[in-house]
């Protein structure tokens, strides 16, 4: 018999130290590298976009597919494609850790919508408060002391 699948997981995670680094001049160069990275390795993008801060990936995973070596492979390839062609005037990193959700097929279109809206969602909501509420909907247990250097 066939396996047969749907994994939904939007993948958020920020810059190092929540710095503002990611440019609109440069940012959708990112947003293709990260889709080609993901192509790569098989998984299907369905949404990609951030802000100066941080992103939020949409994919969708095969059950073979670890997560953990995904969003690894993502942050370490696309940190060194941002400093081999320095778009950053600073040295660019990303945090450790990243934020994963899971979402059904009847969400997903809403969720697209968000994530292709964030610049404007964050005119009136910081990150901070956007990934605390991500946690708390999902009822994901944190300890503060774990998650991203805030700098407010």
């Amino acid at each position: 018999m066939s396996n047969y699948s749907q994994i939904i997981i939007q993948i958020v995670f920020a810059v190092h130290g929540r710095e503002s680094l990611i440019k609109s001049e440069w940012e959708e160069r990112l947003y293709q590298y990260i889709t080609g990275i993901i192509r790569g390795k098989k998984q299907k993008l369905l949404a990609i976009n951030g802000i100066e801060n941080h992103i939020h990936i949409l994919v969708g995973i095969e059950p073979s597919c670890c997560l953990s070596d995904l969003v690894r492979e993502i942050k370490k390839a696309s940190n060194d494609f941002i400093n081999s062609n320095r778009l950053s005037s600073y040295r660019f990193s990303w945090q450790d850790g990243f934020g994963a959700f899971s979402y059904s097929k009847h969400e997903m279109a809403s969720i697209i919508h968000y994530i292709l809206n964030q610049k404007e969602h964050h005119k009136t909501l910081r990150f901070k408060d956007e990934y605390l509420e991500m946690l708390e909907s999902n009822e994901i247990e944190y300890d503060k002391r774990y998650l991203f250097d805030w700098v407010d």
